[in-house]
Order: structure tokens, then C-alpha cells, then sequence
């Protein structure tokens, strides 16, 4: 690694102010293979890369790869296995013939071009609220099928009956069953209807976080690997089902309240993230030699998605959200209401 990091530090220097001021996603977002070293992710879920991905095979007994065209399904070894597990318990739970996957992450993680904060360090998943169909679907279809909502869009964050299903609330419930998994990312929506409706291990249901978007897809999200020295781990899941305040904080304005404008404050352009704000071992994976396509497949299995945000960008920064373990007290669960 130190040589690594040595390699990196001369990428910098031989590219110049150019790379070293080229946003980090267009760096990240062009690199088509991994880096041929041992797998590592390197930083936080939403500001890091991840050395020596494996690849989530495009098609599986139990699973089909979706948007093929992103190149984002890559991921540590132990997100790909974990995948292939859950795409055989979701098939024997009814739902479909497996599942369908889509984004993991890009070859060698870090910033995308279009789409998460998160998904840099190979650790997340996400997964279509869409079984995969018995007839597997051609890489122009994976391309162009739709995505389900499993909203009632006439009425506020509530669940459209029609399409939920208690099988789609096995598969969620399963996927956070896994020791494994850290987090289960659904729509606020969902995880008020898995409160009211989950029969199960309670227990399992402070894993399923609410947060924006979410209503198309879930995101799996696994812990840091053990011995992966360089990779930054979340706020722990706070105790109990999360069935409380946290969640009722969805149902209240201020999470979906447009920024405040200061009328005397000059607006300001974001500046890109660059690759001196990732850690500094990104440098090295960016510089390393690429595995060989032929090398950089791992497993058998699976299928799915992640699906644009359905929601504007809210006044709250998203991880700041996940990450909190406290939020305003709003008192008891509100009933749906209207969009104002």
C-alpha cells in the first residue's frame, strides 16, 4: 500500500493542476475496471473508493444485474456474496425468481457522475421493488423497464395498498435479517407500514432507516469489513424498532421545508469534490493498474436497482440524516395528509 500511495502522489504531480482540480466524479466515473490490488474500501460511505471490486455477474439463477450502461455494479466481496445469498432467500420467500440488482458502485467507487451521495466504498446495494420476471430480460429491457412505486402518489408518504404486498415486507425484513447488514434504506412510507403490520422479530425493524426517495428500491447497506483499517464506519443504529419520534419526524413539514434564502447573503457556487478531499489511499486506487475484465467477475448471483430520488433535495444534508441518532420530538405518529 505504501507503494500504492507513492503512485498516487505521482499521479498528481505528472497530471498537474489539471487532475488535481478535475471533480473527483468525472476521475471516478472513467475508470471502466478496478484496481488489481486486494479489495479494501478506503473512507465513509458517501466520501471514499474502494481497491480491488469484484464485479456482481449480469446474470444469476436467482438475480439479473439492471442498467447494465452505468458500469455500477461493483462492490467488496463480501456486498457481492451477501447479494447472492439474499437473491435465493428472496426467491424461496415468492418473490419472482430472484431479485433484480441495481447500483453497487463503479469500478473503483468514489464521487458518481449522476445519482448518490453514497455507494463509494462498495459496501451499498441497491435492490428494485420488482422481482425478477421468470423470462430474463434482454440488456435492452434492463435498460428501459420502468420503475414501480410503491406509493400512493395522490396522498402524502402513504403506501399504495395495491401494489404492497406482505411478501415485499418479507423481502425488506429479510434483507435486514443478515448480521451483516447495517441499514435497510426504505421511504418513510414503508417503514411506518412495516411498523404497523410487521408480525415478526421486532427487533429486526430498527435496522430499516427512513429516508428520502426509497419508494421504487431498497438499499442494503453492510458493515465495514473486518481488518479494513481504512474504512470509516456510521453512527451505530440507535436501540429499539425505530417505530418512535425518529419516525415521526417524516411526517411533519420540516423535513420536505424549502432552504431559507438569505436576501442579503451572495450566492455561492458549490465547489466539486476533488480528489484531495477523499482520503488519501484514493489517489493510489485511481493510479493502480486495472484487473482484467475476465478476472474481475466474483459469484453467481442476483439482480436489481436504484432508482432516482422521487423527492427535491430537501434543506437536510442526507447523511448528516442517517448518520443522526436523535431527532425533534413531534409527539405521537401523525396521520397521512395531503401535499400542502
Amino acid at each position: 500500500m505504501t507503494r500504492l500511495l507513492a503512485a498516487g502522489a505521482g499521479l498528481l504531480l505528472i497530471a498537474g493542476q489539471a487532475v488535481a482540480e478535475t471533480p473527483a466524479k468525472e476521475l471516478f466515473g472513467g475508470a471502466k475496471l478496478p484496481s488489481r490490488t486486494e479489495p479494501a474500501p478506503h473512507g465513509s460511505y458517501a466520501k471514499g473508493c474502494i481497491a480491488g471490486a469484484v464485479a456482481i455477474p449480469t446474470d444469476g439463477p436467482t438475480w439479473q444485474a439492471m442498467r447494465l450502461s452505468r458500469n455500477r455494479r461493483w462492490g467488496h466481496p463480501q456486498m457481492i456474496a451477501l447479494l447472492e445469498r439474499f437473491s435465493r432467500d428472496a426467491a424461496s420467500l415468492g418473490w419472482g425468481t430472484g431479485i433484480l440488482v441495481g447500483d453497487i458502485s463503479q469500478p473503483r467507487g468514489g464521487p458518481m457522475l449522476f445519482g448518490h451521495a453514497s455507494h463509494q466504498i462498495g459496501l451499498d446495494a441497491d435492490i428494485w421493488f420488482t422481482p425478477k420476471p421468470s423470462q430474463p430480460l434482454s440488456p435492452q429491457q434492463r435498460e428501459d423497464l420502468p420503475f414501480t412505486s410503491m406509493l400512493d402518489k395522490s396522498k402524502f408518504l402513504t403506501v399504495d395498498s395495491r401494489r404492497w404486498t406482505d411478501t415485499h415486507a418479507r423481502v425488506v425484513m429479510q434483507a435486514a435479517s443478515y448480521p451483516q447488514v447495517e441499514r435497510v434504506f426504505v421511504t418513510p412510507a414503508i417503514k411506518r407500514k412495516l411498523c404497523d403490520t410487521w408480525r415478526g422479530d421486532r427487533s429486526l425493524l430498527g435496522k430499516v432507516r427512513p429516508i428520502y426517495g426509497h419508494d421504487e428500491h431498497f438499499h442494503i447497506r453492510i458493515h465495514c469489513p473486518t481488518g479494513a483499517a481504512g474504512c470509516k464506519p456510521q453512527a451505530r443504529v440507535p436501540s429499539g424498532d425505530g417505530c418512535d419520534k425518529s419516525l415521526a419526524w417524516w411526517f411533519t413539514d420540516e423535513p420536505w421545508a424549502k432552504p431559507k434564502k438569505d436576501p442579503n447573503k451572495k450566492p455561492v457556487k458549490p465547489r466539486p469534490v476533488i480528489l484531495s478531499d477523499l482520503p488519501k489511499a484514493c489517489a493510489a486506487v485511481l493510479a493502480a493498474p486495472a484487473r482484467p475484465a475476465e478476472e474481475a467477475v466474483l459469484g453467481s448471483g442476483m439482480a436489481a436497482y436504484s432508482a432516482p430520488m422521487a423527492v427535491a433535495a430537501p434543506v437536510q444534508d442526507i447523511e448528516a440524516i442517517i448518520n443522526g441518532t436523535v431527532l425533534p420530538d413531534h409527539g405521537p405518529m401523525p396521520q397521512p395528509r395531503p401535499f400542502p
